[in-house]
């Protein structure tokens, strides 16, 4: 299997919102056309209502990809609605139109989403405990030092072939715990997920390293997912998005939760 292929089947293990990865389940209602969209005056956002800095429910802290999401249907003059979900496949049960943080890749999404222009560069990034002196690349780690990985994910693979110690975990929060404990010295992690831990602790930073910029196998670009979209809704929220990113509307939303965009 090639590493884009098993990041389709893994996409909960790496470091991303799981919701990102709703176009891989088959469809079980059918997806509004742009038109239609402009008809109800809507467009609806699947989200994880737990999943910060990704989504929340918390009108204070909405998380990025909610205000992204709201940025673009200002952008398309309609209102967004949040159909709140935990598990991918009920993006198609509860027949939401987009879903963000998408792989911008359209093999992995098989025809099931229609994809944005690429909005942020992202992908496994190298976490360090406390202390742990700050280093760049996944190479620069010891072989002696404990590094947790997402279960079955990718980067526990890449990782396993450069003869390092892993340890496997389901949740990204869990290895921040051990981070801090240092019941381990380094994690391979979503970057965001350590950026606002980082933002929301000002006082007991972790180390945060983009490590995939040197692992092509552990970096990605993300999109807006258009879940069987039409031509109409694709060619309009492309430059609306675009405009986003010049104006400099996703830079200011993604440092509210401390996280930096990364131009793809």
């Amino acid at each position: 299997m090639s590493i884009r292929g098993a990041m389709a089947k893994t996409c909960a293990c790496l470091g991303v919102a799981a919701v990102g990865c709703a176009g891989l389940v088959a469809d079980e209602a059918q997806a509004r056309t742009f038109s239609e969209i402009q008809a109800r005056g809507l467009i609806e956002l699947c989200a994880n209502p737990d999943a910060l800095p990704y989504a929340s429910k918390s009108s204070e802290q909405p998380g990025f990809q909610i205000e992204l999401a709201r940025a673009l249907a200002q952008g398309l003059g309609v209102q967004l609605q949040v159909d709140w979900i935990y598990i991918a496949r009920r993006a198609n049960q509860v027949n939401c139109d987009i879903v963000m943080d998408a792989f911008s890749d359209p093999e992995i999404h098989e025809g099931r989403l229609k994809l944005s222009i690429p909005y942020q560069k992202t992908g496994v990034a190298l976490a360090l405990a406390p202390g742990v002196p700050l280093v760049q690349s996944f190479d620069d780690l010891r072989p002696d030092q404990k590094i947790g990985v997402m279960v079955s994910s990718v980067a526990s693979v890449v990782l396993g072939k450069k003869g390092l110690a892993t340890t496997p975990y389901s949740f990204e929060t869990d290895m921040i715990d051990d981070l801090l404990s240092g019941q381990i010295q380094a994690a391979a992690i979503s970057p965001a997920k350590v950026a606002y831990y980082n933002h929301t602790h000002p006082d007991r930073q972790l180390g945060l390293a983009y490590a995939y910029d040197s692992e092509p196998e552990l970096g990605w670009t993300v999109s807006v997912g258009m879940r069987k979209a039409d031509k109409a809704l694709v060619d309009a929220i492309n430059p609306v998005l675009s405009g986003l990113l010049s104006d400099g509307t996703v830079d200011r939303i993604y440092a509210k939760y401390g996280v930096q965009h990364r131009t793809p």
